[in-house]
């Protein structure tokens, strides 16, 4: 049997050929920088022959190491690859999703039953971290964004769906509506704008204050050519949730995110009122680290989730 070069060897070779540095190399494979000396040594004696120039602190491949590296390190690659795909394949039941809080409430929970009939064996988990972020350093999959690619820019970035503005209201609160030119404009025509006028100077508007909402108004408004409400007492929030709550609770009419709201309108609970309007700032894209795309599992959820964004 040919005698075989611990593996050890080849990575602190190929590390030491990366870095420069023996030093560098030991802190990037943590061990003790006499550990990759002793492995550089035990490598040079068993091929029989120098693989590095040593100048000062630092060392360089010469003629036969680079030789031996363009052999070496696609090889390694290969096995670390190898070894990455049985893990993905051991944990490839369990996925990290993240989503702002207000997707993960309005949107993902309402549709939890028909994921889990979709997909029954695969364990989601969810986590709220807003803003751009290392996927990997946080431990996330898969990110549904609600903003810009650019944001993304080394990362696979797919678009799922644009970012529709709209009014809602409660339906109840319609119904103590006495005027009689709004009762026949919310009959006869709900979804235009004089509805959404009409209804302004009937009830209060409700705001968001936080840096990827504070626009929606102004947004809307602009796009349909009407003067932006003034903000009142006690009708202003931090958070699309609290807003969307307030607006279930009656206290007024609120501008936000149709993928947001789009259960809430199905089942009765908010109503959509005047036009929609496409958001020019941000869309839902779907994102991940282009080797995740190997997974099955984020295969399968990505094509779940393009239905979902329809």
């Amino acid at each position: 049997m040919r005698k075989l070069i611990p593996l050890k060897s080849i990575y602190a070779f190929v590390a030491v050929a990366e870095m420069g540095s023996m030093t560098e190399a030991a802190a990037v494979l943590c061990v003790s920088h006499s550990a990759i000396s002793q492995a550089i040594k035990a490598l040079e004696k068993q091929v029989d022959q120098p693989l590095f120039n040593r100048i000062g602190r630092r060392v360089e491949l010469n003629q036969v190491g680079k030789k031996y590296y363009r052999k070496v390190a696609p090889a390694l690659e290969q096995i670390v690859e190898a070894t990455e795909d049985l893990v993905d394949i051991h944990h490839d039941k369990h996925l990290t999703i993240n989503m702002v809080h207000s997707l993960a409430l309005h949107w993902w929970i309402p549709r939890v039953p028909d994921f889990q009939q979709a997909m029954p064996e695969l364990d989601v988990r969810i986590s709220n971290i807003l803003g751009s972020f290392e996927l990997e350093r946080e431990g996330v999959d898969i990110a549904l964004i609600h903003g810009k690619p650019k944001e993304w820019q080394d990362y696979y970035c797919e678009k799922l769906g644009d970012d529709e503005l709209i009014m809602v209201c409660s339906p109840q609160m319609i119904e103590q509506v006495t005027d009689p030119t709004l009762k026949t404009i919310l009959k006869a025509a709900p979804n235009s704008i004089d509805a959404a006028k009409q209804l302004l100077n009937y009830f209060p508007p409700i705001f968001v204050t936080n840096d990827r909402r504070k626009h929606d108004w102004q947004v809307w408004c602009e796009a349909n050519g009407i003067a932006l409400p003034h903000q009142q007492n006690n009708l202003t929030f931090s958070a699309s949730i609290q807003a969307v709550q307030a607006t279930i609770r009656r206290l007024g009419v609120l501008i936000t995110h149709r993928q947001f709201v789009r259960d809430d309108i199905t089942h009765g609970v908010l109503t959509e009122v005047g036009p929609s309007v496409l958001n020019p700032y941000q869309d839902f894209y779907f994102v991940c680290r282009p080797d995740k795309l190997r997974r099955e599992t984020v295969l399968l959820l990505r094509a779940w989730l393009r239905e979902q964004f329809k």
